[in-house]
């Protein structure tokens, strides 16, 4: 829909990067327009896991006797920021930003081993991001360790005339504390994210995390955000809600792809839109216009804005009990191959995936996703802190402390560079023999 678009301004996140003197290294793959949580339905096609080809995934392979071609095996990021997920974790940038709106920075953070942090509701521009969901979406951020994520929203963080969501205080570059004693921390593990699909390996280390803490002199306690079970129907109604009114400025006339039909206005409008949209795009579309329609307002949209409130105040009343911050996991499992991830549809892996992290956009707060350690596949599992509406700074610093006791293992991707390295040694040997 915009192929070869260029946008005439800057959005607010980018120019505040450029103007502390930021390198702009290019843009990142992504689902089409944001839709999807494995990045696998970009116009550029899928985007690839760099632990796919890290020596400890592959080691762990070999041990497996897995002899399947490596080609078709690669591991999807999860999205559907991906792409920007993908080039933190290769070492391509420092920092990359991505969009979540129902854990779109945080599920591939992850898959792909590095902090993605979705800050509170407000607290950063919106102005210059293609809406998904006007009342849910926030900038993300991916880097490679807290202090950088910290760094960046230090950066972004504040108010801007062009986005009227912005809070109105000014927000200062802030440097994150050592916390040294957790003592006077309480943590809340919520009993409804101990779901069936959930993998035992997560489960083990969501464990192994409360009781590190606990062990620190934390306070752990098992808190109930009841209508969570509610969350994903919820976020589905609202969201294709929100997507069906944000989509229709797509309509070929101002900017964008437009179709030759020149039939008429209205075909030309259905041809362009069938033309520039995939199937996702067109099938939240057809949802969301459903859920709007005058018969059915009353039933979907509106009921689905008051199990909203509902879901947001879970979340306050577990706030107001003293808890500090909430510690669940970020996604089901690791990592699945692209094979496996493409057996089931967009819509289907996009309910499943984001059970642990929609909610949060729902009710605003900031929400980090930190590497905790690799699987039994020696692929990354993430943890997810969730805080309180705008203490986004008490958030990152919970977990710095957390990032600097698991010691999460650096990528080693090596053996790729030699292989890279051999093939440039074999091309360069080739063009001299040739002159």
């Amino acid at each position: 829909m915009l192929k070869g678009y260029v946008p005439p301004y800057n959005a607010t996140v980018v120019q505040k990067l450029l103007d502390q003197g930021a390198l702009l290294m290019g843009k990142t793959n992504l689902d089409e327009f944001a839709m999807g949580s494995g990045s696998t339905d970009g116009i550029f096609g899928p985007v690839k896991n760099p632990w796919s080809y890290s020596k400890q995934y592959r080691e762990k392979r070999k041990q497996n006797s897995h002899s399947e071609n490596e080609d078709s095996n690669w591991l999807i990021t999860g999205g559907s920021s991906g792409g920007s997920a993908a080039a933190v974790s290769a070492f391509t940038c420092f920092a990359a930003l991505g969009s979540d709106t129902g854990g779109s920075t945080r599920n591939p953070a992850a898959h792909c081993g590095v902090v993605g942090l979705k800050p509170s509701y407000g607290l950063v521009s919106r102005h210059g991001l293609i809406p998904l969901v006007n009342s849910m979406d926030v900038p993300g951020i991916l880097t490679r360790c807290v202090d950088d994520a910290a760094t960046v929203l230090g950066i972004l963080a504040g108010h801007d005339p062009k986005d009227s969501t912005t809070i109105q205080d000014p927000v200062k570059p802030f440097t994150l504390p050592s916390l040294t004693d957790v003592s006077k921390l309480c943590i809340g593990i919520p009993k409804e994210y101990l779901t069936p699909e959930l993998s035992s390996e997560v489960q083990s280390l969501w464990s192994r995390a409360a009781n590190l803490f606990e062990s620190e002199g934390a306070k752990v306690i098992e808190v109930s955000l009841p209508h969570t079970s509610y969350s994903i129907m919820c976020y589905h109604v609202l969201c294709t809600s929100e997507v069906a009114s944000n989509m229709a400025r797509f309509d070929g006339l101002e900017y964008g792809h437009r179709c030759d039909n020149d039939v008429s206005t209205e075909a030309m409008y259905a041809a362009t839109r069938r033309e520039g949209f995939n199937d996702v795009v067109r099938g939240r579309i057809l949802s969301g216009n459903f859920f709007l329609l005058r018969e059915n307002y009353e039933n979907y949209f509106v009921k689905a804005q008051k199990v909203r409130r509902l879901i947001a105040n879970d979340f306050v009343n577990v706030f107001n009990s003293g808890v500090d911050v909430l510690l669940t996991p970020t996604t089901l499992s690791e990592a699945v191959p692209y094979t496996e991830f493409i057996k089931e549809d967009n819509r289907t892996r996009s309910a499943q995936d984001d059970i642990f992290t929609q909610a949060v956009n729902m009710a605003g707060l900031p929400a980090v996703s930190v590497p905790m350690a690799l699987s039994s596949q020696g692929l990354p599992i993430g943890l997810q802190f969730i805080g309180r509406a705008f203490c986004d700074q008490q958030l990152l610093t919970v977990a710095k402390w957390f990032e600097k006791q698991v010691q999460f293992p650096v990528i080693q991707l090596q053996e790729l560079m030699d292989d890279c390295s051999s093939v440039f040694e074999n091309e360069k040997l080739a063009s001299v023999s040739v002159k």
